[in-house]
């Protein structure tokens, strides 16, 4: 029996598990767009334009693929990887009206992702993707295709075929329980979904994830569906985020917002979220929102720290705290013994729009949906000031990019006087 080529990591099932998927997804990719090539996308063009012509953004972007060391440039079966900068744009250019399909070892989620696999790790790539320009122009790529991704025609995904539709004999196995767990109507078309945004900012049904002690301010609730990823004590303003291990730099996780100072020294819990999970976030604590916006960041940023990540930036989920696009939603807790502590959601290569549903003065209580990602989930930090003395509950979780998930709601610390 000939061996799989398996990745070490892939992170909450955004990209196969076993690499031969993932090079066999993009084969055909390959395949389709060099056989039926289209005009760009009026969004693809402009990305174009601007690369062609900011000098520096077109070195970086032609040089990451010239850059990727030569043992990744063919995949196991001996088929070539993207071939260049403007084959990279085609192939972007043709997912633009296609959405991820599932498959057992765990879906493409991730297809531009894909596409930068390895050029992201190389001195070019990490130059590019912390260009300002560049990624201003890439979340208007990104934007554009959300709007598909939640238009009705995206819906097709769901019911495509019984092996990698949503709804098909293998994403069954694989969410046995979706019918009971999740609001919508087996009998209506897609279950009642109109797009696959709607598929993935599904709700549950009431009572599926109860409150813990709903009456108790001193219990604070998981804000996500997610699996711990690190727990981080007497954290640092100032910290070279960037180094092996990726410590917290809270001035940079901040954005140097006002109340910065009020957490150095502080606890930072960070928790990631999985293709299969809910991907709305709930408000730890009862309180009131003191700030809430977002910060347009990086996509496909990760640190040159952790080499040739295969499914990057998974292994740089501290790094991208500091870089990445992400909301800060500050929330002034009812219980004195808490105060004000912050919600942080960040996103992750594709998965980089955060919908925040609350507004500066608002009263919520724990448990109450804030917000959520849109085309999925990613990763989040819950920051507590220095005087905060907190007993973690990770329910016999080990952090690390191998946890399970602990369900929204469920208590995750206790606040000691």
């Amino acid at each position: 029996m000939e061996e799989k080529i398996r990745a070490p990591y892939r992170v909450g099932r955004w990209l196969p598990s076993d690499q031969r998927r993932l090079d066999n997804w993009l084969k055909d990719l390959i395949i389709e767009v060099d056989n039926t090539p289209k005009p760009l996308h009026p969004v693809i063009q402009e990305l174009k334009e601007l690369i062609e012509g900011d000098a520096v953004i077109y070195m970086n972007f032609k040089s990451m693929f010239e850059q990727v060391p030569e043992k990744f440039k063919k995949n196991p079966a001996g088929d070539p990887q993207v071939r260049n900068y403007f084959h990279a744009l085609q192939l972007i250019n043709g997912i633009m009206t296609k959405a991820p399909e599932f498959n057992l070892t765990g879906l493409v989620g991730f297809p531009i992702n894909a596409i930068f696999d390895w050029s992201m790790a190389t001195p070019a790539g990490f130059t590019l993707f912390l260009n300002e320009r560049f990624n201003a122009q890439f979340k208007k790529v990104l934007n554009a295709w959300a709007r598909f991704l939640e238009s009705k025609d995206s819906a097709y995904v769901l019911n495509k075929h019984p092996r990698n539709g949503w709804f098909g004999v293998d994403a069954q196995k694989a969410m046995p329980h979706f019918v009971e767990e999740f609001k919508c109507d087996p009998k209506a078309p897609h279950h009642g979904f109109t797009s696959w945004d709607d598929f993935f900012t599904r709700e549950f049904r009431e009572g599926m994830r109860p409150i813990a002690e709903p009456n108790n301010d001193a219990v604070i609730v998981n804000a996500c569906e997610s699996a711990p990823y690190r727990l981080s004590k007497k954290v640092r303003l100032q910290s070279d985020f960037w180094i092996k291990g990726q410590p917290y730099s809270l001035l940079h996780m901040l954005n140097d917002d006002p109340y910065t100072p009020l957490f150095d020294g502080g606890t930072v819990y960070q928790a990631f979220l999985s293709a299969l999970s809910y991907h709305r976030w709930h408000s730890p604590v009862s309180g009131t929102i003191k700030k809430a916006y977002v910060i347009d960041g990086t996509y496909y940023s990760e640190t040159p720290a952790e080499g040739f990540d295969p499914s990057g930036p998974n292994e740089s989920q501290g790094y991208i705290t500091e870089v990445a696009t992400r909301a800060l939603i500050f929330i002034e807790a009812d219980n004195p013994d808490i105060g004000l502590m912050c919600f942080m959601p960040v996103g992750m290569a594709e998965v980089s729009t955060c919908d925040i549903t609350v507004y500066e003065g608002q009263h919520v209580t724990k448990g109450e949906e804030i917000g959520m990602f849109h085309f999925g989930g990613s990763t989040h930090c819950l920051i507590f000031q220095p005087h905060v003395k907190l007993d973690f509950d990770l329910h016999g979780r080990d952090p690390g990019l191998h946890s399970e998930n602990i369900p929204i709601n469920s208590r995750i610390a206790t606040v000691k006087k």
